[in-house]
């Protein structure tokens, strides 16, 4: 055969199997041409059309280049340079039970008797059979970073007020989990230490379950930022979603628009809802529960609060429905 009709041949294969390694062309140009040439001088040629020779024996046909697979496997770089994280694994905590009580914002030892009581008596004949303290059981007023009146600068008092609700409330509610969430007052406890006994700040014995001896009365107590789950429910505190969430239009619809997803919160001492679908007319709901605070506090004698709690019920697959309750006045406890 013609070396010029194989170079024909040779450049008419480069052109349909660019991918192809110029082994495996040489072996299909060695079987059209009936093995008129060896299986080297096949490669050559191929080498030859595809310019891996040198340039002066790059062919006029002009066939590109096409990248090819090595065939090797690819072995990504093991980039060990990168340091070991610090970041904690993030992961809700996850409440049992079927019927959940919500209380939150008491702020001991400045709480409203009259609709702490309300509250709870409700909650017992319902029957729950979990309860959350959802933040802020203790105002800590002794400790805050904001301009305090000496007279009533008495750390050891709110202390003591709280282990002694804490303790009655086992009493009341001595059959089920009982579930603290530390609120961005709880927190105070936790920034004071590190700033003024750092070095025992993260020990045992200053860690703010054992003075509320927490372990003894069996409650729970969960961490200030994490995320708490009942069901398909999500629960914060409130402080965890940022400052001025209350400012469009109330707590809830804020909530929201830093959520984007259903959830109940506390913190902003008001009862409100909120509803939205997606594109796809998913519903989302939201919902900020009333406090259990006095209700003209010094830091805001004029606002708008009101008293409140809440009561979840839950299915087996997780569905829920909430119950968020105002507190009259009177101690009347209504539906909102």
């Amino acid at each position: 055969m013609p070396y010029s009709e194989a170079r024909q041949i040779a450049i008419e294969l480069c052109k349909q199997f660019p991918q192809h390694t110029a082994r495996g062309l040489a072996r299909m140009l060695k079987q059209k041409i009936n093995g008129a040439m060896t299986l080297e001088q096949a490669r050559s040629m191929i080498r030859a059309v595809l310019g891996a020779s040198g340039q002066e024996k790059r062919t006029r046909a002009n066939v590109p280049r096409t990248p090819r697979q090595s065939g090797r496997k690819y072995r990504p770089p093991k980039m060990d340079f990168v340091p070991i994280t610090q970041a904690k694994d993030w992961a809700p905590v996850q409440l049992e039970g079927n019927r959940l009580g919500v209380i939150s914002d008491i702020h001991l030892p400045y709480h409203s008797q009259k609709a702490v009581q309300s509250a709870l008596i409700h909650l017992h004949g319902q029957k729950i059979d979990h309860l959350l303290i959802n933040g802020d059981l203790i105002d800590f007023y002794s400790i805050s970073r904001f301009i305090r009146r000496p007279s009533k600068r008495n750390l050891q008092s709110e202390l003591n007020a709280a282990r002694l609700f804490l303790a009655g409330l086992r009493k009341e509610f001595s059959n089920i989990p009982i579930t603290l969430k530390k609120g961005n007052h709880e927190a105070r406890w936790d920034h004071w230490l590190w700033d003024h006994a750092p070095e025992i700040a993260e020990t045992e014995e200053m860690d703010l379950r054992t003075w509320l001896k927490l372990d003894e009365l069996a409650i729970t107590i969960v961490d200030d930022l994490d995320l708490i789950e009942y069901g398909k429910l999500p629960i914060l505190h409130g402080h965890e979603l940022g400052k001025g969430i209350s400012a469009p239009v109330n707590p809830a619809r804020g909530a929201y628009l830093r959520a984007k997803h259903t959830i109940l919160v506390g913190h902003y001492h008001r009862t409100s809802s909120h509803c939205e679908s997606n594109l796809y007319l998913d519903e989302c709901q939201v919902w900020s529960v009333g406090c259990l605070c006095d209700l003209r506090p010094d830091y805001n004698k004029y606002g708008n609060s009101n008293h409140g709690f809440a009561m979840v019920d839950r299915d087996a697959s997780g569905d829920f429905s909430v119950q968020n309750f105002r507190i009259s006045k009177l101690g009347k406890v209504r539906s909102s």
